[in-house]
């Protein structure tokens, strides 16, 4: 008998019926001489502090660095703490029955790090010593799970996989426990947490709308002119821009004296735009967010059932490129797009498909290849899940069809010292950007400007001039996808230029967390969303107040530790040294949040009744205002809406249940209002404006 473990129990449903295995059980699949069990996601974790018996928040008990970690079966948060899932508990029976039934396994849970993570796990838990093998599949299709099963490798192949995802399971661990719990221990503060990946992603967003917020625009000029030949005109500005008036004026006034510009320099040239890569899962986050606004958990969630669904290929994939033997089947996957009538027309324009080399690399493939739709016909997709399965499919008409050719004209213009310079760029043969050119115009033609014929010495009237005036602008807020963008390449943010050649590489998270972050950051109350923006609250900037200049809020470090964990999955040597460099790191980041914070954080206690639990009294730190009472949960953070609270504003607050008027709060738009702050009678506080209209607390 074999066993087999899946990771859902859906996908176990699915290699049953194609294995021919039909005798249904309490947990498992039973038949054709097999057993077909499966997971529920992460059935075991990391053990808790409390299960090494570190019950209490004690900064002498910091950092906490087990060795060797323990296992458990998955907790989940209940009123009396973190309590053994039922569930998780008796599915590992089911299974740990299943093993001893069984002389091997065969582990088909998702192929990729967190899925081997899943199973070695409860293989650890389990203490099992039977041999397994492994089905390492892109798509649940039934050929691909048949094509699986005859190319099953040895479980050990896989062994660098899974020390690179224990590597990261324990470093976070590590980080995020103690990094926790030291923050909460030195600010008084037991709702705060911090993270690996989710502190250095906090303060980008935190930066970026600072930045924003702080941006002044700064004035600039630039003189332009009018040119005429041919019966066609030219409007074109300095080339360069002047941030002093004066020196723009003294420009015009000499170009209002010029009859004529001279052509100095002519050159044409063609330019090849080749077809964009196949998506990647943070591609498609990112394609989404910006076409639909669909947040980076949605697309994934949307595409995670649209995998299970047999519909596209694993969606959890950092490669954009394909295998050749995949090339192979694509004229196929096109041709089935012909029954599909979105794509009628596009997928009907291929007779003979040609590779670019664009997006087929056999040596750029990482776990697995890039996004692409699978044989099976779509029906009753919902709409969400239509908009993201018709970008899957939309990138894999344009990946494989022909190149676009562009006519480039660059021509320079001058009036003595004064340069200009005007550009046409016209389409020659359209490729890949004429599939879909009625729904993507601005794809199909990069500029409208259109040039007359000219040559170097010709001379353009000059038919009148202006000095405009321009303004320096802010860069944008974080959407999803500038986001994901931001994640992905954070060597971006690194000012330092050695450090970041040295992070070429490198991005915080991956593909298949970096949603999975961002929605951690939101469902703690550090960030929110405005329409498609991304802003921190008033929670997460006084966070990063405090830890913006701590080592756990380095986005460089971070980024360099994804290197490190893709260097494991190549030199497993190096788990040892990157594990070791985690425990100093960690020992450092605890010593310094202790440190910075109890300094930031001189108490003061009060006499005053906290307004909503009753039981506790008010204490006063330099941030935040708590109530000492440790079951209740009221924290007040000094600063509200751009203003930070004297004690005397809070003293009239916690004393009468009302501040004095206070002038000078910022809105979201960054208009100044004036507001008393009032406690409700469950404690909740809200503004009270002069003309006593009430507005609910932001």
């Amino acid at each position: 008998m074999i066993a087999i473990i899946t990771e859902k129990p859906s996908v176990g449903q699915d290699i049953a019926r194609v294995l021919n295995i039909t005798k249904k059980k309490n947990g498992y699949i039973e038949g054709n001489g097999y057993m077909v069990t499966w997971a529920y996601g992460h059935l075991v974790s990391l053990a808790y502090p409390e299960d090494y018996g570190i019950k209490s928040f004690d900064a002498e008990k910091l950092p906490v660095l087990p060795d060797p970690f323990k296992l458990i079966p998955r907790k989940t948060k209940t009123k009396k703490g973190y309590q053994t899932d039922g569930t998780a508990k008796k599915q590992l029976e089911t299974i740990a029955y299943v093993f001893s039934k069984c002389d091997s396994i065969i582990v088909a849970t998702d192929a990729g790090r967190e899925g081997e993570l899943i199973f070695r796990f409860i293989y650890s838990y389990l203490n099992c010593k039977k041999p397994f093998s492994r089905l390492w599949i892109s798509s649940l299709t039934d050929s691909a799970i048949k094509e699986g099963f005859e190319n099953l490798r040895d479980g050990s192949a896989y062994d660098n996989l899974y020390l690179a995802a224990d590597a990261r399971s324990k470093a976070d661990w590590l980080l995020g426990i103690n990094a926790s719990r030291a923050l909460c221990i030195a600010s008084g503060d037991g709702n705060n947490s911090l993270g690996r990946v989710q502190t250095p992603t906090l303060a980008m967003i935190c930066k970026r709308y600072l930045e924003v917020k702080n941006f002044k625009p700064q004035p600039f000029w630039q003189p332009a002119i009018n040119l005429e030949k041919d019966g066609i005109t030219l409007h074109l500005s300095t080339v360069e821009e002047f941030y002093e008036e004066e020196k723009a004026s003294e420009i015009y006034k000499r170009l209002v004296s010029y009859p004529v510009a001279k052509v100095e320099h002519v050159e044409k040239k063609e330019t090849l735009v080749q077809p964009p890569l196949l998506h990647d899962l943070t591609d498609l986050q990112k394609e989404a967010n910006k076409k639909y606004g669909l947040t980076a958990e949605q697309t994934l969630s949307i595409a995670q059932k649209l995998y299970e669904a047999k519909l596209i290929s694993y969606p959890r994939t950092a490669s954009r490129y394909i295998p050749y033997d995949v090339f192979e089947k694509i004229p196929f996957l096109i041709d089935s797009l012909k029954e599909y009538p979105e794509f009628k027309v596009q997928a009907s324009l291929y007779s003979v498909i040609k590779t670019s080399g664009n997006s087929v690399d056999d040596k750029k493939i990482t776990d697995h290849h890039a996004l692409i739709i699978t044989e099976n016909k779509p029906e009753k997709l919902s709409a969400d899940e239509k908009k993201v399965y018709e970008l899957i499919a939309k990138r894999m008409l344009e990946a494989f069809a022909g190149v676009c050719r562009k006519a480039v004209t660059s021509v320079d213009i001058a009036c003595d010292d004064i340069k200009f310079r005007a550009t046409q760029s016209l389409v020659t043969q359209q490729g890949w950007t004429g599939l879909f050119a009625l729904a993507d115009e601005d794809e199909a033609q990069d500029e409208k400007a259109v040039l007359p014929e000219l040559a170097e010495g010709d001379f353009l009237r000059i038919v009148s001039c202006n000095l405009v005036q321009k303004k320096t602008k802010p860069k944008a807020l974080f959407t999803d996808a500038g986001l994901l963008s931001a994640m992905e390449s954070c060597r971006k943010e690194v000012e330092d230029q050695e450090s970041k050649k040295a992070m070429k590489d490198s991005g915080i998270g991956t593909p298949a967390t970096r949603a999975a972050i961002i929605e951690t950051l939101s469902d703690r109350g550090y960030i929110e969303r405005d329409k498609k923006n991304i802003v921190p609250t008033s929670k997460g900037l006084s966070l990063y107040n405090l830890i913006k200049n701590m080592r756990i809020a380095d986005v460089e470090m971070t980024g360099g530790w994804e290197n490190a964990l893709s260097k494991i999955e190549n030199s497993p040597d190096f788990t040892d040294s990157f594990m070791n460099g985690i425990r100093v790191y960690t020992r450092q980041v605890v010593d310094e949040i202790i440190s910075v914070v109890r300094a930031e954080n001189t108490s003061a206690e009060t006499p005053y009744i906290c307004p909503r639990c009753r039981l506790g009294k008010i204490t006063f730190y330099n941030r935040v205002v708590k109530c000492n009472y440790s079951k209740c949960n009221l924290t007040f953070f000094r600063e509200i809406c751009g203003k930070k609270l004297t004690d005397n504003q809070l003293t009239e607050l916690f004393k009468t249940g009302k501040s004095p008027l206070i002038k000078g709060f910022k809105n979201k738009e960054g208009e100044s209002f004036d507001a008393h702050i009032v406690f409700d009678k469950n404690g909740n506080s809200h503004f009270v404006y002069p003309d006593r209209k009430k507005k609910n607390n932001q």
